[in-house]
């Protein structure tokens, strides 16, 4: 039997190369072609009937003459004139504009003493994604956090018990690790500040940490969980894990004891976990439809941490979080395939400020960094990304392509470009948020190195 598996394993890895580009068959020439139907209350059939039997070249003129009467030959000079008059084409395929009403009077000297307003050019959004990669054995579960885009403009992702490196700046592929099977399948994946350091949640409980520029494993974090780990979180020197214990603990990489606290509140699976831009606050969101927010001013080692605020307005599991980068206490929340909706709150006071249904499950929330704009991704039933305009929430894009649903988005560190990777087995690439004139650099916050084993 795991004779017969591994061959099995082993041609499907020959048939599909990880993270090598996919290229879609394109759809036959005769497909989709355009259709010009013609407008037939803008059209003049007397004048088409006289165009056809009466318009005629000289010669047919002449002919005709000499067989009319004068009297005749008159009537249809007479015709022609009329028929001819303001008519340049026959066939009309759109009716003129009517005259613009002024609704308001036009104050002229008043707007002679104003400057006019500089329009902003609107943003053009590719409705396809600008590059697919094939991901085969990509494991399909809402609850894991499986990509993520380093500082360093590498693109990390989990293919099984495989890491994958891709480097976006010369589109290099390497691999980092294949964990063992007793211990894997990877369950999580998360940079460090630095871009060089990467964290990898493992299905055993345990949490390694390696060194990509050197493909070294630095350390293994045990003991932090009784089960899988399916949510990472760097905040600087501090690495949080969240499992299927329901447990959240924060480890300093830098000690030998590495657990320095225990945040305790979920009953269920941990998926989805995100420390605030000032490292200040942690959110949480658990299988057990909580969201919790978390102080870091207020953490003790000795005795269970108590949240700052539990937030139970969700009715399905809240994997997908996302802090706003120009508002330091706003949070983005998404609720799962009984849910469908994204929340916005105040972590100040815990106020859930908006709710909006989106209609399909929410699987990740990534804000722009350039534009007050926030992007999401979803499940069942249109596989999408949809592109919001915040605060109103209107609709401004809608990506298509997958056809599972997307489970991961990383963003590139200029802020342009989104990874999404779904159960489909593809990776793609969107330039979903624009090229900006200067795209902002983010300060990167140096890791130190040293990793005690």
């Amino acid at each position: 039997m795991d004779a017969g598996m591994n061959t099995s394993t082993h041609l499907k890895a020959q048939a599909r190369c990880p993270l090598q580009e996919h290229f879609l068959p394109r759809k036959s020439s005769k497909e989709n072609l355009d259709r010009f139907i013609p407008n037939r209350s803008a059209m003049d059939f007397d004048y088409a009937h006289y165009a056809l039997t009466e318009g005629r070249n000289g010669k047919d003129q002449a002919a005709a003459a000499a067989v009319s009467s004068p009297s005749r030959e008159a009537y249809r000079k007479q015709l022609a004139e009329t028929m001819n008059l303001n008519h340049t084409r026959i066939l009309a395929f759109r009716n003129k504009p009517q005259a613009p009403v002024e609704l308001f009077p036009t104050d002229h000297s008043a707007s002679l003493h104003q400057q006019p307003k500089s329009v902003k050019p609107r943003r053009y959004i590719p409705q396809t994604s600008e590059r697919t990669l094939d991901a085969p054995d990509i494991v399909d579960d809402f609850y894991l956090n499986l990509l993520d885009w380093g500082s360093a403009n590498v693109l990390a992702i989990a293919l099984g018990h495989t890491v994958y490196l891709w480097d976006a700046s010369s589109g290099s592929t390497s691999e980092l690790v294949t964990i063992a099977e007793e211990k894997g399948p990877v369950t999580s994946i998360n940079w460090a500040p630095d871009g060089r350091h990467v964290a990898l949640g493992l299905n055993n409980s345990e949490v390694q940490l390696w060194d990509s520029g050197s493909n070294r494993q630095l350390r293994t974090l045990k003991g932090c969980h009784q089960s899988r780990v399916g949510s990472l979180a760097w905040n600087n020197h501090i690495l949080t894990t969240g499992g299927m214990d329901g447990q959240i603990v924060n480890n300093d990489v830098r000690i030998r004891s590495h657990v320095v606290e225990t945040y305790r509140g979920h009953t269920q699976e941990v998926c989805g976990l995100k420390w605030s831009g000032s490292g200040q606050q942690l959110a949480s969101g658990g299988n057990d439809n909580v969201v919790h927010i978390w102080d870091r001013s207020v953490a003790s080692s000795n005795s269970t941490t108590q949240w700052l605020h539990r937030l139970e307005e969700h009715t399905s599991a809240v994997k997908a979080l996302a802090w706003c980068p120009f508002q330091a206490n706003l949070l983005a929340t998404g609720g799962g395939g009984g849910d469908r909706t994204i929340k916005f709150w105040n972590t100040h006071t815990g106020a859930c400020l908006n709710s909006v249904d989106t209609g399909s499950q929410v699987c990740s929330l990534l804000w722009s960094k350039n534009e007050r704009e926030l992007l999401s991704s979803h499940g069942f039933t249109q596989n999408q990304l949809t592109l919001w305009k915040y605060p109103s929430m209107v609709k401004m894009a809608e990506l298509t392509g997958h056809t599972s649903r997307v489970l991961y988005m990383a963003q590139s560190p200029d802020g342009c470009t989104v990874a999404s990777a779904a159960g489909d087995e593809t990776l793609r690439f969107w330039n979903v948020f624009g090229v900006p004139e200067t795209a902002k650099k983010l300060p990167q916050k140096l890791l130190t190195s040293r990793f005690l084993m």
